[in-house]
């Protein structure tokens, strides 16, 4: 199979996975006070398939500019696997998350990063993560983006995601 990808900005693409768009909110850990920053946090809930996140912004711009001086936010999609992408049947395809944040940022499926492709640092530093090994048409997925301004110690400009995909091959 050639490989096929679907634009996760677009409307009718992401019709094709069962969902209407982004979902995102501001802060570590969302809600709380000080957006969760707590010295020597373990973990943010955010990150995980079953986290409410019904009250966040809901089919959000992923390219509009989010914040000011040190900032995080969180991007989250919710997927179904389709059974075929742009004519081709997607069972057994490898299927890829990708993007691109600005400045610093880590990518959660279903719950879990891989600590080596899930971890994106720097500014036009286009990131892969493996969604499924082998496609399972009506497999639902959880992507969860975290995005941080940087430098920590002095942050400039904004965070964004530049694009996000969904690649089958």
């Amino acid at each position: 199979m050639p490989r096929v990808s679907l634009d996760l900005e677009n409307p009718s693409d992401l019709a094709q996975l069962g969902t209407t768009g982004w979902r995102i909110a501001s802060g570590l850990v969302p809600g709380q006070p000080n957006q969760g920053l707590v010295a020597e946090i373990l973990s943010s809930p955010a990150r995980l398939v079953d986290y409410d996140d019904t009250w966040w912004d809901k089919d959000a711009d992923i390219q509009e500019r989010r914040s000011v001086g040190f900032t995080f936010a969180w991007y989250r999609l919710h997927i179904t696997l389709p059974t075929q992408v742009k004519g081709q049947d997607v069972a057994g395809k490898r299927v890829w998350f990708e993007t691109n944040v600005d400045n610093y940022g880590e990518i959660y499926i279903d719950g879990e990063i891989d600590r080596v492709t899930g971890v994106i640092t720097g500014n036009n530093t286009g990131k892969r993560a493996l969604v499924a090994n082998q496609a399972v048409p009506g497999t639902v997925h959880v992507i969860a983006v975290l995005v941080a301004n940087a430098p920590l110690g002095e942050p400039v400009g904004t965070i964004f995601m530049r694009y996000a995909t969904l690649a089958f091959e």
